[in-house]
């Protein structure tokens, strides 16, 4: 999830908040992050990214909510590797995602290569996957790897004349092989016999004729993953700004997510049929980023996005078609709206033009919609609205206060009342709305 950073400034894009008071901003945060963990299965992970403002605070958020011991790291990400220029202090260059799991001992990141050149390596395949070879012989480690030091790891292998088969024992007709370097240097093999018959067992050993027979140990397509991510693909505007302009034929969102920052992400954490839920969706990234990785690996992951603004919605929506369309990928999109109650009425609010529009609208509010419990519409009606004082406020003013008294907690209908006839819901809204909560 990509939550609002609560810089303080206009960093983020159309009417999201980017401001909240520190308290808000907190609960805000801590509510969703709730929730989030009782949809999260045992073996999932969250990723949350945040700039240093309010890195800490989500920390001890993350770290209540999840537990401390199921913080599974966090990435710095250098996004805009040229730092910002108009800062007094440092020119901030790189972000962060705070990871966890549900259940740290039951998740495993995916065994992947995050680097093309690393990836370029493994230019060996089997049955088990692509790898590249590596000398059996530990040739590192300084004085640790001679056989005077770890005499236990210094023992002969023996080899079948087609190079084939291996073994501990004497065999007739095998070549017998010490970890000897070809200047005469006696090191040791890397692991103990027992283990390394069971990589022989595994197929995970070659042995090759060059100048004398050579081991080999098979290294999987696997990387270290760091925890400074720095690949040029990461860079926000080129490839999340730009990117994104691509795809619409405008532009639309400003400071979207690196597609590739997103794809990285996925392909450590995710699974072929996993669910990846984003309830900050923004311009859609999350989406884009599944649909290519299917494509690429063959997956059949899917993704549900949760967006509140409508701009965002509406971005989100055409990325994601477009992109199914421009990658000739075969796959459906489908996107649900909640259907709207006070959130209708703040619709409502925000259209009119003049007090007196607005006076007229109180009672419709009144007598359709959800106030606070506190408002006092007896007083509000005939006192509040006559009185000089809120007559010489701005309209936006007089609007906020008429805002300010809706509940909150009321904006979109129930799934519990969807019954309930005021709100007119249509039978195959209330059949949809049914199967999708099964």
């Amino acid at each position: 999830i990509d939550p609002p950073y609560n810089t303080g400034g206009d960093a983020e894009t159309f009417t999201y908040n980017n401001n909240f008071k520190h308290s808000t901003w907190l609960t805000f945060i801590k509510n969703r992050l709730e929730i989030a963990k009782e949809m999260l299965r045992e073996d999932g992970f969250i990723a949350i990214t945040i700039d240093h403002v309010e890195l800490f605070y989500l920390g001890v958020l993350a770290d209540i909510t999840f537990g401390r011991e199921n913080r599974v790291g966090i990435v710095s990400i250098v996004h805009k590797p040229e730092g910002r220029n108009q800062e007094k202090f440092f020119g901030t260059s790189n972000e962060f995602m705070l990871i966890y799991s549900k259940n740290k001992d039951r998740a495993d990141f995916n065994r992947v290569i995050l680097d093309k050149k690393q990836k370029d390596k493994f230019g060996e395949i089997d049955d088990n996957g692509k790898y590249r070879l590596k000398n059996f012989i530990r040739l590192t480690d300084g004085k640790y790897s001679l056989k005077e030091n770890k005499p236990i790891y210094y023992y002969p292998i023996y080899i079948s004349k087609d190079l084939k088969q291996f073994s501990l024992q004497n065999i007739s007709g095998y070549k017998e092989i010490f970890p000897i370097t070809d200047k005469g240097i006696a090191r040791t093999w890397k692991t103990r016999g027992d283990t390394f018959m069971k990589l022989v067992n595994k197929g995970e050993i070659e042995a090759k004729q060059e100048n004398n027979i050579v081991i080999y140990e098979k290294l999987r397509e696997d990387q270290v993953i760091k925890t400074h991510w720095i690949k040029k693909e990461y860079h926000a505007y080129h490839f999340g700004t730009k990117l994104l302009e691509q795809v619409l034929g405008r532009k639309a969102f400003s400071f979207p997510k690196s597609l590739y920052a997103v794809l990285d992400t996925l392909k450590l954490m995710t699974s072929d049929n996993d669910i990846i839920l984003d309830f900050h969706a923004g311009s859609g990234t999350t989406g884009h980023a599944t649909l290519v990785l299917n494509k690429e690996d063959g997956g059949n992951r899917k993704f549900i996005l949760i967006e509140q603004l409508d701009e965002h919605i509406e971005i989100c929506i055409e990325r994601n078609q477009k992109v199914l369309k421009q990658e000739s990928i075969v796959d459906n999109f489908i996107y649900l709206k909640l259907s709207k109650w006070n959130e209708e009425a703040k619709e409502k609010i925000l259209k009119v033009k003049n007090l007196n529009e607005l006076i007229k609208l109180f009672d419709e509010l009144y007598e359709r919609y959800f106030l606070n419990y506190n408002v006092k519409t007896k007083e509000f009606k005939e006192k509040i609205i006559k009185e000089e004082g809120f007559k010489k406020l701005s309209l936006d003013q007089q609007k906020k206060l008429f805002i300010e008294m809706l509940d909150m907690n009321q904006m979109y209908v129930n799934f519990s009342e969807r019954e309930d006839k005021k709100y007119h819901l249509s039978s195959e809204d209330i059949k949809l709305s049914e199967q999708f909560y099964q």
